[in-house]
């Protein structure tokens, strides 16, 4: 939702929540997916390596 028009914060705040509120659920993520914290850390690397 763009509300770079509006200048008011309490009325972008008051656009934003109409939005997310008319918005489709977003769907669960799925079983396999890591999130955050729980996905691999990636240990020291050499120079020029891609990470992942």
């Amino acid at each position: 939702m763009n509300t770079k028009a509006t200048t008011d914060k309490e009325e972008r705040k008051a656009l934003k929540r109409a939005a997310r509120k008319k918005a489709a659920p977003k769907a669960k993520r799925a079983a396999g997916v890591a999130r955050g914290s729980q996905k691999k850390k990636v240990k020291k690397m050499v120079k020029g390596q891609r990470k992942r």
